[in-house]
C-alpha cells in the first residue's frame, strides 16, 4: 500500500507498525504533528497517547513504560530536549527494555525556535545512538529500525529530523504487518536504581557498546559510499537529498559518502571513504558533527587529507542549507560554474512581521496593562508562545524572552536589581503548566514582589491548539478533572489572585493597577479564549473616522488599515473583539 505523508506522519506511522504501545510528547513546531498523527493512526485505541505536562514528564512517562517491555516514543523539538536532558543521561546508564525512541525535531534556520541547536551533540553527550533521516520515506524506515537497535542495546535511541524531514511530503509504501507483542511486565532489578556504584559499571560497559554500534553502523543500509571520483562530499540528513539532486541535475562525479546514523561513528565506513577520495567537502546542518569524526579518523590512522566545512569557515555555522548555497559552495569546491535553472531556483518572499491574529486576547491583555501602567517605570518579563510577538511596535510589552517558563524568574532578578521598577511576568496557559509553576513557588518563597499576567487562551495555541491540564480534555479523547490556575496560585499562598476579561476593558485595567500596587507577588489571570476557537460573524464598524490614526498606533490589530487616510476595518479578519472601539478617542467605532 502506498500512500503520500507528511513527514511526521511517516514517523508516526513507522512507529504505529514497529508496534509502539506508548507515545509521550510536548508539542513543540516542527515535531508536533507526529504525536497528533499517531492519535490519528490509533482508531483502536491500543496506543496509550499523551501530551504531557513537559518533555521531562513526557521522556520519563515513556522510560516506566519501556522497562516492563512496551515499545514507547517521546515526541519533542530541540530546545525541548533541553528540558528532558536530566532523564536522558541517567537512562542511558540505567538501560531500557522495550525499543524506546526519542524524536528530536531539530529546527535549522531557526524558522521558528529560540536557538539553533544540534541534537546530533546530545548523542555524543549521553552515549545514545543518533539517526538523522534525509527524506519522509527514510525517516519511515529509521523509526522502525530504531525501535529494534533500542532493544538489541538495550538504551534509547534519538531520530533527529530537521524541518524540511518533518514539514515534507513523501511517498510512503507500508505492508499490513503491525508487529506485535506480549508486554513482560516490570522485572525488579538494583539496576533500574542509579547510584554511583552502578553509574561507574555501566559507563565502562556503555563505552565499550559504542565500538560494536560503531560496526554496525558501518554496515547499515542507511550509510553508505556511493559515485566514484577523487573529491568526496559528505553529508547527512536532509542536507544528502540535496547534494544527490545537485549531483544528478548537473551530471558531476564524486564519491558521496551519506550518513543516516551519525553516532557513535560508522569509523570503518569513513575509513573506506577517506582511502577513496583526495579531497572532501564536508555538508550538513548544523554543527560539524560529521567533519569532526571524519577528522578524528585522519588523526587516528595519520594520514592527511583536506577537509572543507565548517571547521575552516568553507561553509557558514549557521543557518538552513538550501539548494542556492549548496550549489554556490560545490561551485567553489570544484573551481566550476554551473548554469542556474531558474525553476529550481527558490523565490525570495516579501517579508512582513510576525504579528497577533485579528482578535488575539493577548493583544487586549497587553493593552490593559500597558494602559494601566503609562507614566510608570515598568519593564514587562515574556515567554515562549503566541504572546511573544508582543515584543514589536505597536505594542512594544516585551522586554526580555529567554526560555519556557523563565519570564516568571528573569522577572524576580529584575527586581532584586531595580526595586523601584513595576516588573510583570507574561506566561500562557500551557506554558504555566509546563513550566511556570516551580518559578512562581519560588517567586512566593523568596518574597519576591512581582505582579504574574497568566494569558489564558483555554489552549495550547501557537503549535496548533493542543489540550492541556486546564482544558479538561487529554489526547485520548477522555475527560479529566479541569486543574484552574487561580487554586493553584492560592494554593502556592498568593493573596492576589484575580480573573479577568481582557475585553472587559475598563474592570481590567482597575484590576492591573490594583496588582501593580500590591506588595508581594499578584497573580492576575486573563480568560478569553483563542480567537481561533471562536465562531463569530460579529465584526466591528467604523464610522466618521476622523484619521487620528491612534487605533492603529497603538494596538495594531491586522483588521486595521488606513485607506485615504480614514482607518477602515476589514470584515473579512475582524472578529468584532471590540479593543478598538476602547482605544479609540473620537467613539468611532461600534
Amino acid at each position: 500500500m502506498k500512500e503520500v505523508l507528511l513527514g511526521n506522519a511517516a514517523i508516526a506511522l513507522g512507529a504505529v507498525m514497529a508496534g509502539v504501545k506508548v507515545v509521550s510528547g510536548y508539542p513543540g513546531t516542527p515535531s508536533t504533528e507526529i504525536l497528533e498523527s499517531v492519535a490519528k493512526f490509533n482508531k483502536e485505541g491500543k496506543i496509550n497517547v499523551e501530551w504531557s505536562t513537559n518533555e521531562k514528564a513526557a521522556l520519563e512517562v515513556a522510560a516506566g513504560a519501556s522497562y516492563c517491555g512496551a515499545r514507547t516514543m517521546v515526541t519533542m523539538k530541540q530546545v525541548g530536549l533541553n528540558v528532558a536532558s536530566d532523564p536522558l543521561m541517567s537512562l542511558g546508564i540505567v538501560g531500557t527494555k522495550g525499543g524506546m525512541v526519542v524524536v528530536v525535531a531539530d529546527d535549522p534556520g531557526p524558522i521558528s525556535s529560540q536557538t539553533e541547536q544540534d541534537t546530533r551533540h546530545f548523542g555524543k553527550y549521553a552515549n545514545l545512538p543518533v539517526l538523522d533521516p534525509s527524506s519522509p520515506e527514510e525517516a519511515y524506515e529509521m523509526i522502525r529500525y530504531a525501535f529494534e537497535l533500542s532493544e538489541k542495546i538495550h538504551l534509547p535511541v534519538i531520530l533527529r529530523p530537521t524541518t524540511k524531514v518533518c514539514h515534507s511530503s513523501g511517498t510512503i509504501e507500508t505492508d499490513e504487518n503491525r508487529y506485535d507483542y506480549e508486554i513482560e511486565g516490570f522485572v525488579k532489578s538494583p539496576d533500574r536504581v542509579i547510584f554511583p556504584s552502578l553509574t561507574y559499571r555501566r559507563h565502562l560497559e556503555i563505552e565499550e557498546q559504542q565500538k560494536e554500534i560503531s560496526d554496525i553502523f558501518s554496515d547499515l543500509s542507511f550509510n553508505r559510499i556511493e559515485g566514484k571520483g577523487k573529491y568526496g562530499i559528505a553529508a547527512g540528513g536532509v542536507t544528502y537529498a540535496i547534494v544527490k539532486d545537485i549531483i544528478n541535475t548537473y551530471n558531476l562525479e564524486f564519491t558521496l559518502l551519506k550518513v543516516g546514523a551519525v553516532f557513535p561513528a560508522p569509523d570503518k565506513l569513513y575509513d573506506r571513504f577517506l582511502d577513496s577520495v583526495e579531497e572532501i567537502l564536508v555538508l550538513e546542518e548544523l554543527d560539524p558533527a560529521i567533519e569532526e569524526q571524519l577528522y578524528h579518523r585522519l588523526a587516528v590512522n595519520n594520514i592527511k587529507r583536506t577537509i572543507n566545512g565548517k571547521m575552516n569557515g568553507y561553509v557558514s555555522p549557521a543557518g538552513e542549507l538550501r539548494f542556492e548555497n549548496i550549489l554556490e559552495i560545490i561551485e567553489r569546491f570544484t573551481g566550476k560554474e554551473f548554469k542556474k535553472n531558474k525553476q529550481l531556483s527558490s523565490i525570495d518572499l516579501p517579508r512582513r512581521s510576525p504579528v497577533l491574529c485579528a482578535g488575539c486576547p493577548h493583544r487586549a491583555s497587553f493593552y490593559v496593562v500597558k494602559t494601566a501602567m503609562r507614566g510608570n517605570k515598568s519593564l514587562f518579563c515574556g515567554d515562549i508562545g503566541c504572546y511573544t510577538l508582543g515584543y514589536g511596535k505597536p505594542l512594544e510589552m516585551t522586554d526580555t524572552c529567554l526560555c519556557m517558563g523563565a519570564g516568571i524568574t528573569i522577572a524576580q532578578g529584575i527586581k532584586k536589581a531595580e526595586p523601584d521598577t513595576n516588573v510583570f511576568a507574561f506566561i500562557g496557559d500551557s506554558t504555566f503548566f509546563a513550566s511556570g509553576m516551580t518559578g512562581l513557588a519560588n517567586a512566593v518563597y523568596n518574597n519576591s514582589n512581582i505582579n504574574v499576567m497568566v494569558l489564558d487562551n483555554s489552549t495550547t495555541a501557537m503549535t496548533g491548539h493542543q489540550p492541556h491540564p486546564g482544558t479538561g480534555k487529554t489526547m485520548m479523547d477522555t475527560v479529566s478533572p479541569e486543574i484552574e490556575i487561580s487554586k493553584i496560585a492560592r494554593a502556592l499562598n498568593i493573596d492576589f489572585v484575580e480573573r479577568v476579561n481582557p475585553f472587559d476593558f475598563t474592570r481590567a485595567v482597575i484590576v492591573v493597577e490594583e496588582a501593580a500596587r500590591y506588595e508581594g507577588v499578584s497573580v492576575v489571570i486573563f480568560e478569553a479564549p483563542c480567537v481561533a476557537l471562536l465562531k463569530t460573524d460579529q465584526v466591528c464598524e467604523i464610522e466618521n473616522c476622523t484619521g487620528c490614526k491612534k487605533c492603529i498606533r497603538e494596538i495594531g490589530c491586522p483588521a486595521l488599515y488606513i485607506k485615504e487616510g480614514k482607518v477602515e476595518i476589514d470584515d473579512d479578519l475582524c472578529t468584532g473583539c471590540g479593543l478598538c472601539k476602547n482605544v479609540c478617542p473620537a467613539e468611532c467605532i461600534k
